[in-house]
Parts: structure tokens; C-alpha cells; sequence
């Protein structure tokens, strides 16, 4: 009787083998358009099947930026505020910033023109608003406004921001 019983454990065997290959590929089957799934819902590319558009946008956006450069002015401007019933003294220490280096070289070609027009600018301003964070905002904004109408009066292309280095109102 054992001889008997021996051949019925084979196929068993072979059939529970079977199943559990089975299994586990459609296990891995299951995780493998899971994660195909995921990347295509969240826009991402599968690896070996990306599209030339998105390679070469990724090529434009790193060519589009352009750093900045500065220009830092040596010399503080320093003029007296409008405070009431006291004189009131600004110290500024500018830098400029700019995308074109030829802007930054006109602002130095034009500084005395620049440096004037910004002393009159700072000398306008009351020492009230420049306590505050949102009247310094404002300041640098004025100044940046009146750099680029200069620089525009000459030709020359404009910078991006005004920058203080160092503010001192005393």
C-alpha cells in the first residue's frame, strides 16, 4: 500500500508548486502596475518610455536662468530726513543688481548722476516711514524706480533691485 500512496504525493506536490509560483508572479505583476500607475497618475515619466518634449523642456528651463551680479556702491549716501521739529540723519550703503552685466557697467558709467538723484530721493523721505520695514521696502522701490529712469535717460538697459547693505536714521 505504500507503493500506492507514493505516486498520488507527486502531482500534489507539482500542483501545489505550481500554485504558489503563480502567486507570486501575479504578486510581483500586482506591484509592478502599482508603481506604473502611481508614476503615471503623479505626471512623473517611466523609466526608458519618457517623451522627447519633457527632456527638452527640462533643457530650456536649466538655459533660461541667468544669475544675478552686483555692484556694490563704496561710498554711503548721507543726507538729513523731514522728522518734525528735529534733524533727522540717513546713512545708506546700496548694492545694485542686474541680469545684463552691461546695466550694472552703465550704473557704474552714470554713478554721479545715480548717487544724485538717490540723495535726493532719500533726503525726500520721511524718517517715520523709514523705521519701518514696509517704508524701507518702499524706499528701495523709490530708488530702484528712479536708478532705472536715469539709466533709461542714457539708453542703457535697467537693473533688477536695489539692495541695502547697511541702513542706519538717526
Amino acid at each position: 500500500m505504500a507503493e500506492n500512496n507514493a505516486p498520488e504525493a507527486a502531482p500534489a506536490k507539482k500542483g501545489k508548486l505550481k500554485l504558489i509560483i503563480m502567486l507570486v508572479v501575479i504578486v510581483i505583476l500586482a506591484i509592478v502596475l502599482s508603481v506604473a500607475g502611481t508614476l503615471w497618475f503623479l505626471g512623473g515619466s517611466l523609466p526608458g518610455m519618457a517623451g522627447g518634449e519633457e527632456e527638452g523642456s527640462d533643457e530650456a528651463v536649466e538655459e533660461s536662468f541667468v544669475s544675478s551680479t552686483y555692484v556694490e556702491l563704496q561710498k554711503a549716501l548721507v543726507t538729513t530726513v523731514q522728522a518734525e521739529g528735529r534733524q533727522r540723519y540717513a546713512q545708506v550703503y546700496l548694492a545694485l543688481e542686474a541680469t545684463d552685466p552691461q546695466a550694472l557697467a552703465a550704473a557704474q558709467l552714470h554713478l554721479p548722476l545715480i548717487r544724485s538723484q538717490l540723495v535726493m530721493v532719500l533726503g525726500s523721505s520721511k524718517f517715520d516711514q523709514l523705521q519701518t520695514p514696509e517704508g524701507r521696502r518702499g524706499l528701495a522701490d523709490e530708488m530702484l524706480t528712479t536708478v532705472n529712469q536715469v539709466l533709461e535717460q542714457e539708453g542703457e538697459p535697467a537693473i533688477k533691485r536695489v539692495l541695502f547693505r547697511n541702513f542706519v536714521v538717526q
